[in-house]
């Protein structure tokens, strides 16, 4: 029996964003210790006056976290993604017909993205509702329906679900004689009855575990224990045809007997008395049963709290116990040490300010189990709390971008590999992480393994990166843990630069090259730094199936010489990309300055666009078919070659008669002729498309508007036969 204050003291109160502080022994209006105020929305912005139950939901697609509040008039979705800005996604509306019946509070829990909603609400039924759909609301608030209505019972006090086996339990239903009413919800929108237990009569609340604790007997099996207003019941129900009842057990001052939680070891039973504050008189007491045998329970002690409060609803994570205390609000417990009869109170946050006298108003339930440590309260008279405990040290981040390096030839599918440490003070699991590329959208996955405190763990995203572009790239990674304290730490930044490999060789006996002519190029160079020098700034352009001198000189004789032109872009020069192949230099000479021209051949099938054009010197035998390999004598440089269709013909490269001015250009250029008039300019891209065609009546000089051509090199064919470049700014 749950009792209400029916004559509230209603105060309008919107919602706040921003986390305040408990900063000498309050929050705010708020009594605190220990816990700050992350953020706070009112009943009234959720158009409601009444709350009561509360529980949570993770999205387990995208790592969100929403609370889920019982209000008088439905169930309210909160995003608590950003702890100290939640989002008031919408409403399921409670059951149509029965807003008016007077029974306002509601129970949730939640199964396999569904959520499960009973009322004390005459014929109201269970609602099941589709927790994904909080992921395409845009234009929040919502209000929403069910996906599914159970109607074997009507009325239901609470609703406890089992995951492991994929039942609920109705209990306080008008079936069973308040006993729990099964359901299987293995298929959530489909939800089949599938028995129930009558014989220890009416249960207000109860927990339902697969069994794993010191009792070796009941090992496996799925074990119900029911608070029945004036006992705890034990009943095996693993058949849900014949439930066993095992036990039960009661103690003294038995008042109203209303819900109660395991320790996590399932050694210990903490059960809450609703009324005995008020029948008896003394401070809220935590009565502790000791479950070592469940067919022979025992009484283990009590512990009284500070306040007068009347104790409602506890959970247990870890070494703690969570218990909304009405009046008094949340009270936190460690209770480590139960087995030697000793609990502590850890602290607490108080949201109902006016006393902590033995009344039902303030806090209904706590929701303590989200990864975040980021707590639920909610409150039958203010709405919506999120609370956390800033000593709790959520704190993670990437320190290391391990993969990729810098390198030469980085594929189109590099894998991006991260090192992530726990600064915090507790295991985390299931980190979100996310990469991002030159600023681009970032790539969100979720790290699924555990990282103790103060340890690290390598996480490899499956979704890679392109990095086939010979160029400087930046790579920031890092988490984004909820709740996490110092996002300082949080990410890293990596710079990676695509590179040809820049094989190392001794030029200085004149060795190399010190100059290489061929067509647009003309570059006189030296002995470059280690051997290596880089002119892919330098462009020739060259037609496919055309035939094209080349001038090479050296300051050493015996100079073998290999060109490749690496087509199709991998950055290995393979020897079907050779066009010059051990060209020899003054073959038998010493040192001295030798100039000597050969031809190289472009293949008809050659692919358009730019490559990189790959010189290589080997003094006194061939170039390795390793473009990257060292040799002790030698010089390597690199240009760039812009293989065009053939349309404009060998003849047409002619470098006279004309003049573009400006060049390089953005917006106009002027043609003047020097002898013969201007009658057509053709304009193609690097490709040898024709992008631009003129005609004029003869003249010697024309303005040209460019405006249309994107920036890059193109080619001016004049009068159908005479060509020049241009460069677009």
């Amino acid at each position: 029996m749950k009792q209400i204050l029916i004559i509230l003291s209603f105060l309008t109160l919107f919602s706040t964003s921003g986390q305040t502080p408990c900063t000498n022994g309050t929050a705010g209006d708020y009594p605190c210790n220990g816990f700050d105020l992350q953020s706070f929305i009112s009943l009234d912005e959720m158009d409601a006056f009444e709350g009561n139950d509360s529980w949570g939901w993770t999205d387990p697609q995208t790592g969100k976290e929403y609370a889920i509040m019982g209000l008088n008039n439905g169930t309210a979705f909160i995003d608590i993604s950003n702890p100290t800005d939640p989002i008031y996604v919408g409403k399921l509306i409670t059951t149509d017909g029965y807003l008016d019946s007077g029974q306002s509070w509601r129970d949730i829990k939640v199964y396999q993205n569904h959520a499960f909603v009973v009322s004390e609400i005459s014929d109201h039924g269970m609602q099941v509702f589709d927790l994904t759909r909080l992921r395409d609301v845009t234009n929040p608030p919502q209000n929403f329906e069910e996906d599914a209505l159970y109607e074997e019972f009507g009325s239901c006090h609470n609703i406890v679900i089992n995951k492991d086996s994929g039942y609920a339990y109705a209990v306080g239903t008008s079936t069973y004689s308040g006993g729990p009413h099964f359901i299987d919800i293995s298929n959530p929108t489909n939800p089949t009855p599938a028995g129930g237990y009558s014989d220890d009569s009416y249960s207000h609340d109860a927990q339902v575990v697969t069994y794993s604790g010191p009792d070796t007997e009941h090992l496996g099996k799925e074990i119900l224990i029911g608070s029945n207003e004036n006992q705890i019941a034990i009943v095996d129900i693993t058949n849900k045809n014949n439930p066993i009842s095992l036990s039960t057990i009661s103690y003294s001052n038995v008042a109203y007997t209303h819900q109660g939680w395991f320790t996590e070891d399932q050694r210990y039973f903490i059960v809450g008395d609703e009324i005995d504050e008020i029948n008896v008189g003394f401070n809220t007491r935590t009565i502790i049963f000791d479950f070592e045998d469940l067919d022979d329970p025992s009484f283990h002690f009590e512990y009284e709290g500070p306040t007068e409060a009347i104790d409602h609803n506890g959970y247990v994570k870890g070494d703690k116990y969570y218990l909304s205390n009405y009046r008094a609000g949340m009270r936190v417990l460690d209770i480590s040490q139960i087995g030697d009869e000793n609990i502590t109170e850890l602290g607490f946050f108080d949201t109902y300010p006016d006393s902590n006298s033995a009344n039902f108003n303030g806090a209904w339930n706590v929701y303590p189990f989200f990864a975040s440590n980021n707590i639920v309260i909610s409150d039958i008279d203010r709405g919506f709390f999120l609370v956390r405990d800033p000593s709790l040290g959520l704190d993670t981040g990437v320190i290391a971008i391990t993969s990729p390096t810098t390198g030469s030839g980085l594929s189109d599918a590099e894998v991006v590999t991260i090192e992530i440490q726990n600064f915090g003070t507790i295991t985390q699991t299931s980190i979100p992480v996310f990469y991002s590329l030159d600023g681009a959208a970032a790539v969100n996955e979720t790290y699924t393994g555990s990282i103790a405190q103060g340890d690290t763990d390598t996480y490899s995203f499956t979704t890679t990166v392109d990095l086939s572009e010979l160029t400087d790239y930046i790579i920031v990674a890092g988490t984004e843990l909820p709740g996490d304290i110092d996002t300082s730490n949080d990410d890293t930044t990596a710079e990676v630069s695509n590179f040809l490999c820049q094989p190392e060789t001794n030029c200085t006996f004149g060795d190399g090259l010190r100059l290489v002519s061929v067509e647009e190029i003309n570059n006189s160079s030296g002995c470059e730094t280690d051997g290596y020098g880089d002119f892919t700034d330098l462009i020739a352009n060259l037609a496919q199936g055309e035939t094209y001198n080349i001038t090479l000189s050296t300051g050493y004789g015996n100079q073998f010489v290999k060109i490749w032109i690496d087509f199709n872009e991998d950055f290995a020069f393979s020897d079907n990309e050779v066009i010059l192949n051990n060209y020899v230099i003054a073959p038998g000479s010493t040192a001295g300055n030798f100039i000597e021209t050969t031809t190289i051949s472009i293949p008809s099938n050659a692919t358009l666009g730019a490559h990189t054009m790959r010189v290589k010197t080997n003094w006194n035998e061939d170039v390795p078919e390793d473009a990257c390999e060292e040799t002790a004598y030698g010089e390597t440089e690199d240009y760039t070659a812009t293989i065009i269709e053939d349309v404009l013909g060998s003849a047409d490269v002619a470098l006279i008669d004309f003049e573009i001015a400006p060049n390089p250009a953005k917006e106009n250029i002027t043609i003047t002729a020097t002898c013969e008039p201007i009658e057509s300019v053709e304009v193609f891209n690097i490709l040898g498309q024709r992008v631009l065609y003129l005609t004029f009546d003869a003249t010697m000089a024309k303005n040209i508007n460019i405006n249309s051509l994107n920036s890059g090199m193109y080619l001016i064919k004049i009068n159908t036969q005479i060509t020049k470049r241009l460069i677009v700014k």
